[in-house]
């Protein structure tokens, strides 16, 4: 049990690769903190992580609010006294149109979550992980971070902005023993791609684009992340590990 005594949060932990992060984590002895704006899928994944015997909590959260994550960062650490692991991992998509067609507001909704939400994780988790000696920060970016796509803007501009927003933090908070790494995730079966699964026309080849030629699983993104999160990665932080089956490459 390789994080016995950690505290962990994971934020998008109501589902898919945050939902595999959390049992993931608590298998592996951390108590964890499940953040999600999803209260029945967030509420399922602790009772997931309660039935092996593990010890978890739910907060809803809305990343985006600074209030929210203060208050699960506060909830937090009251219940499990302090903090170690961090996981920045809630995130949207939006719909696939040109730039000149996406409305600003939907720009903005998905800037908020996928960049302005790992910020503020980032902000308010900081100085308790200061308190426990250091930890590890671990924030989802995509392989959509690392390459543009068409009818894409927003997502691509946020995900992005994760990747650089994790190298600022390694170097500002690696002094206290922070550690800082981000995950570009290829295609994953979670439910940001069930709109893909219904295009007859392009699914069996987006379900292929890569080395492996197949998707991946939640779990497979999880095992990357509990990797950064553990002392195995002690002397890892500002990158950012592709977890895509070789799509960056294809």
């Amino acid at each position: 049990m390789r994080l016995k005594g950690k505290t962990a949060i994971v934020t998008g932990g109501g589902s898919g690769i945050g939902r595999s992060t959390a049992i993931r984590f608590a298998k592996e002895g951390a108590k964890v903190s499940v953040a999600d704006v999803d209260f029945h899928g967030g509420e399922e994944t602790v009772s997931l992580i309660k039935e092996s015997g593990a010890d978890a909590i739910f907060v809803k959260t809305d990343v985006k609010d600074s209030n929210h994550v203060r208050n699960l960062i506060n909830t937090t650490t009251t219940t499990f006294g302090g903090l170690d692991i961090l996981v920045n991992n809630a995130g949207i998509g939006h719909s696939e149109v040109r730039s000149v067609d996406l409305a600003e507001e939907e720009w903005d909704h998905v800037i908020d979550i996928n960049l302005k939400g790992v910020f503020l994780g980032i902000k308010y988790a900081a100085p308790e992980l200061i308190k426990s000696g250091g930890g590890a920060i671990i924030n989802t970016s995509s392989l959509l971070g690392l390459k543009g796509k068409k009818y894409q803007a927003a997502y691509n501009a946020s995900k992005a902005g994760v990747v650089l927003l994790t190298q600022n933090a390694a170097l500002e908070y690696g002094k206290y023993n922070i550690r800082v790494n981000a995950i570009a995730p290829g295609v994953i079966d979670t439910k940001i791609i069930d709109g893909w699964k219904q295009d007859e026309r392009r699914w069996p080849v987006i379900s292929k684009a890569n080395a492996l030629g197949r998707i991946g699983t939640s779990d497979e993104v999880a095992n990357a992340i509990f990797f950064l999160a553990s002392d195995e990665a002690s002397f890892i932080t500002g990158t950012t590990l592709s977890v895509d089956g070789g799509g960056l490459t294809f």
